[in-house]
């Protein structure tokens, strides 16, 4: 580092600015603990000029609050009762004064002893944190101004400048000139996708036994599909599990056992009447009485201590359900998310939605992918194995002892069929250096020949009959145990599956709200006297809400002039015996002034512009009724 570069870093994180925030405040906090106190955060909106920079920087940094509209001069920034210039100079005297308050403290609290292993483990000088958290978005003058000032006293100011960015670095290079980006020692660290953030989270609360609350297939999509092609971020796909959550527990009466198996247990022997009466309501539960005996029915139907019993027996079978389920979902991810095209998706959550969507193994992808297991070498196999042995191994399931057994069976047979490969290899040296020496043409055509009858048969090896074996055996666990969880008696209970809900407040539809608020107010200020029939305009309704219902009412161009006649018509209807009081040009002037308003609401609203084919008309530019 030169003398006069100030050490930065350029944080590249992603396009998903709304999480940008949360890692800012995380990475501020870790500084704070570890190296230094002093931090600034700064935003482009705050800063449009090199004061309101230095001011928000000061304000920050003394720990003062500042509001500019009550200082004369945005020069000072008010700290206490004393009024400090907005300058370097000032910054640096602040500084200066402050470590050596620090430094005298701790040379006063501390001992000899440990007055050297406290200076080899904390900065004498701290750092000054400045942290631009929307690096592409501050002006250029701004950014140079700042860093060419800072360069001038780092040795006095020990600045470290983080720039926070959601494209490229190159966009350093872009904003500002070589002659000050050669002011900066910029070190590159790029952050994690946001895609492998939201792996992790399907990772710790979907994908496991420990949380009993599950999404169905169609609201994980629409999570996913909002992560996917909006926003990329992973705190508002949280949010809308959070959603989910709360409408789960608040629509479904049985949500109640939507907890720990034990609990749920117990909470089982407390039901009332009713809620059994819940339980037998749910399809789910109405297939299992169907598929009972008669004599079972009857009692499943009217004993309620009976069903409670077997309530207790279907929530334990969800929970072993579940276990299992994990396991040999991440086992088939091993299998497939090393294939060529990735048939069934390279990430664990696509494999996931096609399994809650539909029985997987009916799928022409999964065909695909079993072909396409089925000439795997054997180096691929092998590991594979391995990973789903560790797999199985580690899994809270307690059915897999068996299938662990067997898999390492099949690692085994692939170890002696290596150690086969070896004494055929010498023995078919052996051969080969024998029919060298004896080159007769009877030898030459007898192995032709051999050759010939083992194309035609088309024997398969022994190494290709134990993978076909390993592919069928993992192809039987996914038909036993990855059935999908809508075919699980009382997955009611624990899966959230209404989408339609979750799109409703989700995936906003702006324009139908505004047409419903124009068209119907009533609809959101549930005022008695706003109810109308049909298309009748109420003469009670908001001034807006009356000159868009009397727009509908014409074609492309609008007279300005008829607009306000219709206007004033439904308007004097409401005015009654207020309008005797006042004067009629006095009335005709709030009117007029009332249409203009709600003309230019309606116009930045966007349904609404001014025409250029006529000085009196505005276009429309909406169509039909919505």
């Amino acid at each position: 580092m030169k003398s006069r570069e100030i050490p930065t870093a350029a944080l590249v994180l992603g396009v998903n600015v709304t999480d940008h925030d949360l890692t800012f405040r995380s990475l501020s906090e870790v500084l704070q603990n570890s190296i230094t106190p002093y931090i600034a955060l700064l935003e482009a909106k705050d800063c449009p000029g090199i004061k309101n920079l230095m001011q928000k920087l000061m304000g920050q940094l003394m720990n003062c609050s500042i509001d500019v509209n009550s200082l004369e001069d945005e020069d000072y920034v008010q700290v206490s009762q004393n009024r400090i210039r907005c300058s370097m100079t000032s910054l640096i005297n602040w500084y200066e004064s402050v470590t050596k308050q620090t430094s005298s403290k701790k040379t006063d609290s501390e001992t000899p002893s440990k007055k050297r292993t406290s200076s080899s483990r904390q900065w004498q000088s701290p750092p000054v944190v400045v942290i631009f958290k929307d690096m592409e978005s501050f002006t250029t003058k701004v950014l140079q101004d700042f860093i060419v000032i800072s360069s001038q006293h780092i040795h006095e100011l020990p600045l470290v400048l983080i720039f926070g960015i959601a494209t490229s670095p190159m966009i350093i290079h872009s904003l500002l000139p070589h002659s000050v980006s050669s002011l900066l020692c910029i070190e590159l660290f790029q952050s994690l996708s946001c895609k492998d953030h939201l792996s992790t989270i399907i990772d710790k609360l979907l994908l496991t036994a420990q949380f009993p609350f599950k999404l169905g297939e169609k609201v994980l999509q629409v999570l996913i599909n909002i992560f996917l092609y909006h926003d990329f971020s992973v705190q508002n796909f949280i949010k809308g599990f959070q959603l989910c959550i709360v409408e789960h527990f608040y629509s479904q009466p049985l949500s109640v056992l939507c907890c720990q198996l034990v609990d749920a247990k117990k909470k089982v022997n407390y039901f009332s009447h009713n809620q059994c009466e819940n339980i037998r309501r749910l399809p789910s539960f109405r297939r299992y009485v169907e598929s009972q005996a008669s004599e079972k029915q009857i009692a499943l139907l009217t004993v309620d201590d009976f069903l409670k019993e077997t309530t207790q027996k279907l929530l334990e079978d969800l929970h072993v359900y579940h276990e299992n389920y994990v396991s040999v979902l991440r086992c088939l991810h091993v299998l497939t998310s090393s294939l060529p095209k990735y048939p069934l998706g390279k990430q664990i959550r696509e494999l996931h939605c096609a399994c809650l969507e539909n029985q997987v193994w009916e799928t022409e992808e999964y065909e695909s992918s079993l072909q396409l297991a089925r000439m795997l070498n054997k180096s691929d196999l092998v590991t594979m194995l391995q990973r789903c042995v560790e797999i199985f191994v580690s899994s809270s399931g307690k059915e897999f002892g068996k299938t662990v057994e067997k898999l390492k069976e099949f690692l085994t047979q692939f170890q002696k069929l290596e150690a086969e490969a070896f004494q055929e290899q010498d023995v078919s040296v052996s051969s080969q250096k024998e029919l060298q020496k004896t080159t007769d043409l009877y030898h030459l055509q007898k192995t032709l020949l051999e050759l010939k009858e083992s194309r035609r048969s088309k024997k398969l090896s022994k190494f290709e009959m134990l993978r076909s074996e390993v592919v069928d055996y993992i192809d039987s666990l996914v038909r036993s145990y990855l059935v999908p969880a809508d075919h699980k008696t009382l997955h009611e209970v624990v899966y959230f599956n209404t989408a339609s809900v979750l799109r409703e407040h989700l995936n906003a539809a702006p324009r139908i709200a505004l047409h419903t608020a124009l068209n119907n107010p009533y609809c959101y200020l549930k005022n008695q006297a706003l109810k109308s029939d049909g298309g009748s305009i109420s003469n009670k309704a908001p001034d807006i809400c009356i000159v868009y219902k009397l727009h509908l009412e014409c074609g492309r161009l609008i007279n300005l002039v008829d607009w306000l006649e219709a206007f004033s018509t439904v308007v004097m209807a409401a005015e009654g015996s207020n309008a005797d009081g006042a004067s009629s040009d006095q009335v005709d002037d709030i009117i007029h002034a009332r249409f203009i308003r709600a003309v230019s609401e309606l116009e930045l609203l966007g349904f609404i512009k001014p025409s250029k084919q006529k000085t009196d008309h505005v276009a429309r530019l909406t169509w039909g009724g919505c």
